[in-house]
């Protein structure tokens, strides 16, 4: 359920506004239990969203570091040979 909340510091480029968004929605549905709102909480459910998101991007932007950031496209290659690793078939 949380697949979308990943690290967002320290990357280049930097996250997006998606990315940010798309974490900060997987962190309410976790803690609301809804994958999609009733009519009912759909604007709290929206607000809450959009508060996370808010307090995302001033974390983000708050945080410093001594290190390089990380390139997405080796992290993701990183990624993708950990699964393989992971899901291969054994013998």
């Amino acid at each position: 359920m949380c697949r979308n909340i990943r690290t967002l510091f320290n990357f280049e480029p930097p996250a997006t506004e998606l990315e940010i968004r798309d974490a900060s929605l997987q962190f309410v549905r976790k803690l609301s239990g809804f994958n999609v709102p009733s009519k009912a909480n759909e604007a709290a459910f929206d607000k809450a969203v959009q508060q996370v998101a808010d307090s995302a991007r001033q974390l983000i932007a708050a945080l410093v570091t001594s290190a390089e950031p990380k390139h997405r496209d080796v992290e993701a290659e990183k990624a993708k040979a950990r699964s393989a690793a992971r899901f291969a078939p054994r013998s």
